[in-house]
């Protein structure tokens, strides 16, 4: 018998290969609580919540209103602090940053959707998409609106590039929101009920874009409170009273 087969017979795990290492969460969140004072007492709208998302998952968040669904993506993102806990996306600890510090790093790091779109009504489409480029300082000067271009052509919005966000639809302004968003090209995507205000048809545009972003391999943390809407994604957490109380692969 070899000395490899007499170590294997001793010990059939001595020489048994190492299982590749898992890759660390691009989100990680910890005993995330938050709490607030009110007239009458304390509401509890996170209670303990631990929470990872692999890079490449297409996440959908539901439950209904005053679950946590947006105080959790909140502290995701960085808007708000909790009142304890440990929130990191790609390893970096976001609780630590203070806010200009957070801000800067939203700006390479982050695609946020908002329901309400939240373009300037001043800048045009494609200024708007090309403002977190500016702010992030995100390629070279003479290069960025062209990309910007690029991305408002992804979306179906090149001919009205040049329009202000009053003169198109509210679904194409969603699009332009989606197209900022991906201005820096940031790893991780936050959307907050990105088709609330939308009517079903522009809303399934809205969909579209995101199964495609999805395809590409963009991370999506999407809150919604439509079923249907939850089922694109490839993972659904519904959320009660602060806690996430079901996590399901679709």
């Amino acid at each position: 018998m070899s000395v490899h087969q007499r170590i294997q017979s001793e010990n059939p795990t001595a020489l048994r290969p190492a299982s590749p290492p898992r890759a660390a969460p691009l989100v990680s969140v910890r005993g995330l609580t938050k709490t607030y004072e009110t007239p009458a007492g304390v509401f509890h709208a996170l209670r303990g919540v631990d929470l990872d998302v692999s890079s490449g998952e297409f996440v959908s968040v539901v439950g209904r209103s005053g679950c946590g669904k947006s105080t959790l993506v909140n502290m995701i993102t960085g808007l708000d602090r909790p009142t304890s806990g440990e929130v990191a996306v790609g390893g970096v600890d976001l609780i630590a940053m203070s806010e200009s510090e957070r801000s800067r790093w939203r700006g390479s790091n982050l695609g946020i959707v908002f329901q309400f779109f939240q373009l300037l009504p001043m800048l045009t489409l494609l200024q708007n998409v090309m403002l977190p480029m500016d702010l992030a300082n995100y390629l070279p000067l003479d290069h960025r609106p062209a990309r910007a271009r690029q991305l408002l052509d992804a979306v179906g919005l090149a001919a009205v590039a040049d329009e202000p966000p009053g003169s198109v639809s509210g679904g194409q302004q969603q699009c332009a929101a989606v197209a900022r968003a991906l201005a820096t090209d940031p790893p991780l995507m936050v959307a907050d009920e990105p088709t609330g205000n939308l009517d079903s048809s522009s809303a399934e545009r809205i969909l579209t874009l995101f199964d495609a972003l999805h395809r590409e391999g963009k991370t999506i943390i999407m809150v919604t409170h439509d079923p249907q809407m939850a089922a694109r994604a490839s993972r659904r957490l519904t959320m009660n009273d602060g806690w996430i109380v079901a996590d399901d692969l679709l």
